[in-house]
């Protein structure tokens, strides 16, 4: 082997396990949320599935960078560094005070919890959201992330989804890439109604309507939606919910959304 061979072969390795490196300090903040804020080494190595040698390595690292902390008590937790990056996903991600006030309206209105979600590849995040005034709604954070394989949201967002994109979404959900199928049926009758509707499709007792933000391309940007108990998304209401999703989507696209490029 030449040379020049050689040192390509071991600069693609050394660029890959870079690549893990930074996977794996990736997936050890991720295992960090509100319901366990604060993390012994032991669930971290338990929870991690890496090998002790290697999470203390990460621990070190992300500790001198300071995304994480280390507690009385011994335990991480986030890390003081990543309150400067919150303020500029905040910043970036805000939206403007008249898309505020739509979503505010639409809660007000129709008494039921409005969300607003984006597509981050196989999974979709709720980038902002409005609580209903009825105590039994739909909880689900700013912030959180769901997949893709069922719900109204996810066919909203899906609507221009590119084949092998449908697939990865599929093989992501419990039935496997058997449910592309279905996926391209829903999608479709999504597409024919002009809004998506779902009943317990992910969880038992909960629906949701949703349609689609689309930018000035024409692409879909986000997903606006209704979600609460079922028995309140009798078909009227999913009706009258759709023309109002509608509505409030075009004028969400005429206002601009802030991560539209």
């Amino acid at each position: 082997m030449a040379a020049g061979e050689a040192g390509a072969g071991t600069g693609g390795e050394a660029e890959s396990a870079g690549m893990r490196t930074v996977q794996r300090a990736i997936d050890v903040l991720g295992l960090f949320d509100e319901v366990r804020p604060a993390l012994s080494l032991r669930e971290i190595v338990r929870d991690s599935g890496l090998p002790k040698t290697t999470v203390l390595r990460l621990l070190q690292t992300l500790r001198l960078n300071g995304l994480l902390w280390v507690d009385e008590h011994g335990r991480y937790l986030a890390g003081p560094a990543l309150l400067r990056w919150s303020r500029l996903a905040e910043q970036a991600w805000r939206l403007p005070p008249a898309a505020r006030a739509l979503l505010r309206d639409l809660a007000a209105e129709h008494k039921e919890t409005v969300h607003l979600y984006v597509r981050r590849d196989i999974h979709r995040v709720c980038i902002a959201q409005e609580e209903g005034p009825q105590a039994l709604r739909q909880v689900v954070r700013v912030g959180d992330e769901l997949p893709l394989w069922a719900g109204g949201v996810a066919k909203a967002l899906l609507l221009d989804a590119s084949d092998g994109l449908l697939l990865r979404v599929a093989e992501a959900s419990p039935q496997g890439a058997g449910h592309l199928t279905t996926l391209r049926t829903w999608i479709e009758e999504a597409r024919d109604h002009g809004y998506a509707v779902s009943h317990g499709e992910r969880e038992e007792g909960l629906s949701a309507v949703a349609v689609p933000v689309r930018g000035r391309s024409g692409a879909v940007l986000a997903a606006l939606s209704f979600g609460g108990p079922s028995t309140r998304f009798t078909p009227e209401r999913v009706t009258r919910f759709a023309a109002a999703l509608r509505g409030a989507a075009g004028e969400l696209a005429r206002a601009g959304l802030p991560f539209e490029a």
